[in-house]
């Protein structure tokens, strides 16, 4: 064996690069695409450090609703920069080029957050049930070791998915060429460059992520049916307004959740020159991120009144 052919390993091969291709090699669009990836990461960076570090600082948001926040702010933190460090690597030097068992780790962080999000967010709408429909129980129904329990469990199934995935993709056959049209590492697209047999993968993937996109998002909409006929009957509009905020946001994150995603990952593979899957995958895995701490909590009245005890007590000490 030469010192320049790749290492077999089981039946994939282990030791060679796999070419991104992303948008082309346009040296003015790569700038374009640095400098927007730039911005939308430091946005996203800075927007969901901010909202994890004033939930940790003032007592008043330690309640489920935020521990919740909180860790859907870690898991954007967690996908956007599991790919846009890199994808602004690729653009200013030219080199499109990741590792076999970089790609391999890329996307199990990916699938690992997503499909945790996805659970999160229908966390998140069964807790807005349960203190809307029942206000007087919620302390109890969800207390702090449920809310634990809830976020621990999220956590473990997007890991039992990512690892599923993930295994189930990197055991395949690369032997073909090693371009893949995209940005990032990404199921469709790496499973599109096997010489193997994908179909099983591809029915893996296609069932995997439709029975958590539905499952999720079925669970989101019985939660919000509830919600709303009980926010009806509420006699004050004072009162409707009021329980109708805590709820807005969190419908329109997930409607651009499960509606990319599942575009995305819940369709069969045929259908996708429906859709530009490069531009879309922008959308959810650094968009979306950079806009859900505006759109949950900076313009939240709790959000805003912790920040103004932070920085009254920072202003006092000085």
């Amino acid at each position: 064996m030469s010192p320049a052919e790749p290492v077999r390993e089981g039946n994939h091969t282990a030791g060679t690069d796999i070419i991104l291709l992303g948008f082309g090699r346009c040296p003015w669009l790569q700038i374009f695409l640095f400098v927007m990836f730039l911005v939308i990461y430091m946005i996203s960076t800075l927007g969901n450090t901010s909202l994890v570090l004033i939930i940790r600082a003032d007592f008043h948001l330690h309640t489920p609703m935020y521990f919740f926040l909180m860790n859907l702010s870690l898991l954007d933190l967690c996908s956007s920069s599991t790919i846009a460090p890199r994808a602004m690597v690729s653009f200013l030097s030219g080199n499109k080029a990741i590792s076999y068992n970089g790609c391999a780790t890329q996307f199990f962080f990916v699938t690992l957050s997503l499909t945790t999000e996805a659970i999160l967010l229908a966390v998140m709408a069964y807790d807005r049930y349960i203190a809307i429909r029942n206000p007087l129980q919620y302390s109890i129904a969800m207390s702090k070791w449920v809310s634990v329990q809830l976020v621990v469990g999220s956590y473990i199934g997007g890991c039992v998915n990512a690892m599923m995935q993930t295994g189930f993709t990197f055991t395949l056959h690369f032997c073909g060429s090693n371009e893949m049209d995209h940005f990032f590492c990404d199921g469709p697209p790496l499973i599109s460059l096997s010489c193997s047999d994908a179909h099983v993968n591809y029915l893996l993937m296609f069932t995997l992520c439709g029975l958590i996109i539905s499952i999720t998002a079925l669970i989101v909409i019985v939660s919000y049916v509830y919600i709303i006929s009980t926010i009806l009957r509420i006699r004050s509009a004072e009162g409707r307004h009021k329980a109708f905020s805590t709820c807005t946001s969190h419908m329109v994150v997930v409607s651009l959740f499960y509606g990319t995603t599942a575009l995305m990952y819940a369709q069969p593979t045929r259908l996708a020159f429906l859709y530009p899957r490069k531009a879309m995958s922008v959308f959810y895995t650094l968009f979306i991120p950079m806009l859900n701490p505006f759109i949950y909590s900076f313009r939240n009245k709790d959000v805003k009144d912790a920040l103004r005890r932070i920085m009254g007590k920072k202003c006092l000490k000085k």
